[in-house]
């Protein structure tokens, strides 16, 4: 069996960050690498990654899509696509 945990030295002991479904009074060999601080917060990932992926220009719009090979919505005779934008007007 191999996992890979994340835990936190407190000084004294090695604390995982989530349960571990262990054996207790076992004996296990585990390997010790140093995770780099992070720099900044999920705001900061996210800003850092936001225009780095080429996608087509509707994909928010047709993930459906996109995904799984639906046809796309934004076709202008979709009872869908007509519903949305007369409420679109409505509300704007």
């Amino acid at each position: 069996m191999n996992k890979i945990v994340t835990v936190v030295f407190d000084g004294g002991v090695l604390r995982p960050d989530v349960p571990l479904d262990l054996a207790p009074n076992t004996r296990y060999v585990i390997t010790i690498q140093e995770l780099p601080e992070s720099s900044g917060d999920a705001w900061d990932v996210l800003k850092a990654m936001t225009g780095t992926i080429d996608a087509p220009q509707d994909w928010s719009s047709e993930h459906d899509h996109y995904l799984y090979g639906t046809p796309k919505q934004a076709n202008p005779d979709n009872p869908l696509v007509l519903a949305r934008t007369a409420i679109s007007k409505a509300l704007y």
